[in-house]
């Protein structure tokens, strides 16, 4: 860790040899398998790249088991620094399996050129998807899909870039928008569109913006699925985003607004300069809703505004659910949330860079007590910009002891894992 850190944290270590940069992107999943010895991982040779299609990453996984061996499984063109390549186990299929997204070169395909291959990693046998995986269902039964060319238009940070770039994409299209695919057939259907949510509880900001969605995540039961819809006139200034949370069934019935950001918008008057805004400016806005994840079948944790007042907050998944403040006073500013996999009282979240020491914290909030405790201080190199920023981004290992972060911390993009037994039990 940075020399600057002082407190008695958590013990950590790189893993792999440090011989080329590794990552596994974000925080909404486990890149242990269940075994809890298999790491999946994204390789490059370098820390920082500017993205087109021919930018290749390495897709495998380290074997804790021996000596961090690293197992190469395929190559990818389909995959950004923030989210890889959607990287993830097949939790709910049999063996070890796991599932990336690629450029298949399929023109025929939905959209033209992207789709998944599923690696069985035992018998090293192979197959393709038409479509690219947003996230997997944990039953492993379907998967849900996006347009990765409009994420590349609307916030490029998540996107996938394609030759002849940047497209004219139409604002809120019937024909595109969430789309289920079965894992088997890889046949999918679209479950709701962006003409359906601009319409879907309308708000006048809608009319002469573009739309998308993110943050797509499926409960644990796979009853129901969660997402950010998100609409602006100003794709490049991410302050202009507006945003709303969203539940549906996995049919794309029984659609939900648990809560809506709309607001006035000066940075859009014309002499506003959106190159005046900090690579971190937009995680830290007031308006922002980001990161939701299921604690459980029922209730969400997200970081966003309610009620006048922006904090981590617990919605329960219900027409009129309550909603309460997590960590008052506490957890005061945007993270990476997600709780055990064998304890909920127990949440793992992080902060972004400080704006002058460039240091950003882990930590565990104990749902119980209230407590905030610091597992590392890690320094972001601030030369990285939003698009090939490394954040913490951390993820649980099965068994709820082990964490795994990325991290630039060591002047290399790398994967670290801290042992927080001491504290969890």
């Amino acid at each position: 860790m940075n020399s600057a850190s002082t407190d008695p944290f958590v013990p950590c270590r790189r893993v792999g040899d440090g011989s080329w940069h590794h990552f596994f992107g974000y925080y909404n999943k486990s890149n242990w398998d269940k075994g809890n010895r298999l790491l999946l991982a994204q390789r490059t040779p370098w820390m920082d790249q500017y993205l087109t299609p021919e930018v290749k990453a390495t897709v495998g996984y380290f074997d804790t088991g021996d000596g961090d061996r690293f197992h190469a499984v395929g190559e990818t063109g389909a995959w950004n620094w923030q989210m890889g390549s959607q990287l993830q186990w097949l939790d709910g299929a049999p063996g070890r399996q796991l599932v990336y997204n690629d450029r298949t070169g399929d023109i025929k395909a939905r959209y033209p050129g992207f789709g998944a291959v599923v690696v069985d990693v035992d018998s090293g046998a192979r197959r393709q998807l038409p479509m690219p995986v947003y996230v997997v269902a944990p039953s492993s039964a379907w998967a849900l899909s996006v347009n990765y060319r409009r994420l590349y238009a609307t916030h490029e940070t998540i996107g996938y870039s394609e030759p002849g770039q940047p497209f004219e994409l139409p604002l809120a299209p019937a024909d595109d928008g969430i789309w289920r695919m079965d894992m088997a057939s890889g046949d999918a259907a679209l479950l709701v569109s962006y003409a359906q949510l601009k319409a879907f509880h309308h708000r006048p900001s809608m009319d002469k913006a573009i739309h998308w969605v993110s943050h797509i995540e499926v409960n644990p039961s796979s009853s129901r699925i969660l997402f950010l819809h998100r609409w602006t006139e100003r794709v490049k200034d991410e302050t202009c985003f507006l945003h709303r949370l969203i539940t549906m069934n996995p049919d794309g019935s029984g659609m939900r607004l648990l809560e809506c950001s709309d607001h006035p918008l000066p940075q859009l008057a014309e002499d506003f300069d959106p190159g005046a805004v900090g690579t971190f400016d937009y995680e830290k806005s007031e308006y922002q809703i980001s990161h939701p994840l299921w604690q459980d079948d029922g209730h969400i944790i997200v970081w966003g505004p309610h009620a006048g007042e922006i904090h981590y907050h617990l919605y329960h998944d219900a027409e009129g659910g309550a909603v309460e403040v997590v960590g008052r006073g506490v957890l005061v500013e945007n993270g990476h949330m997600t709780f055990s996999p064998v304890d909920k009282r127990w949440m793992l979240s992080d902060t972004y860079p400080d704006d002058r020491t460039h240091e950003r914290f882990l930590f565990l909030f104990d749902m119980h007590t209230g407590e905030r405790r610091n597992l590392g201080s890690f320094y972001a190199t601030p030369e990285l910009s939003k698009e090939n920023r490394c954040d913490l981004h951390p993820r649980w290992s099965r068994d709820g002891r082990l964490v795994c972060i990325d991290s630039v911390h060591e002047h290399q993009r790398q994967m670290h894992v801290l042992d927080v037994s001491s504290i969890v039990g």
